[in-house]
């Protein structure tokens, strides 16, 4: 029975590695497209999206393990936490994948030589960098079982939630032409799948609070009630 269990803690030890592995992954695509973005590289942002396959196959592997590694044995509740805690994670890997997809399918629609604002350029780029920030730290976070600096996280996307707030005003306000407005545009909605990236990020650390605490809890609510009354 002891040998039994020992062996149920390696393999989900290994699954918690390759799920934390996927981050990498997406810290990894994100920077990818976000170069593309800079330098407006529509083969590199064509790379993007066939690499999406490796952060879909990483969810697959994991889901499936998961599924397996249940159907042969039952787990205590500290495991079971893991477990629902690991899904999750996965899922919100998949989700961040797809944004980076996403952003990676705007810049074709934009062209070659696109008229940039740079201002809007240079928010993006630190938004980017910041979604990537968070993802990591993330992954952090939830290794070392580290509430604080998961909860950290919520402070972090402030950031995010800002720049994306100033790239609205300033396409609003954007006076050039019909294909700088259309470019502008398409990059809100760039701003938008960064925004939800860093969204992807505090739910994870919320899965770090869970497996500790086994308590779910927003993290918004709890330490940023008044987060969206400006």
């Amino acid at each position: 029975m002891q040998e039994t269990r020992v062996h149920f803690q390696e393999e989900l030890a290994q699954l918690e590695s390759q799920a934390l592995g996927g981050l990498d992954l997406v810290v990894e695509a994100l920077n990818r497209v976000m170069e593309a973005l800079e330098h407006q590289d529509v083969e590199l942002a064509t790379m993007v999206i066939a690499d999406d396959d490796r952060i879909d196959g990483r969810y697959l592997e994991v889901h499936q393990g998961i599924l397996s590694l249940l159907a042969r044995q039952a787990p205590v509740a500290t495991d079971l936490r893991l477990v629902a805690a690991l899904l999750d994670v996965v899922k919100h890997m998949e989700r961040m994948g797809d944004q980076c997809v996403n952003i990676a399918k705007m810049l074709p629609v934009a062209g070659n030589e696109p008229p940039v604002e740079e201002e809007i350029l240079k928010r993006l780029l630190k938004m980017g960098r910041q979604a990537a920030f968070q993802v990591a730290q993330a992954k952090q976070a939830f290794a070392s079982r580290d509430v604080a600096l998961a909860e950290d996280l919520v402070i972090q996307d402030d950031v995010i939630d800002r720049l994306n707030r100033e790239i609205f005003r300033e396409v609003l306000d954007c006076s050039g032409d019909a294909d700088t407005r259309e470019w502008s545009l398409l990059m809100m909605l760039v701003a938008r799948s960064i925004e939800r990236i860093g969204d992807n990020a505090v739910d994870i650390g919320e899965q770090t609070a869970f497996v500790v605490t086994g308590l779910f809890r927003e993290f918004q609510d709890a330490s940023h009630p008044d987060l969206n009354s400006e």
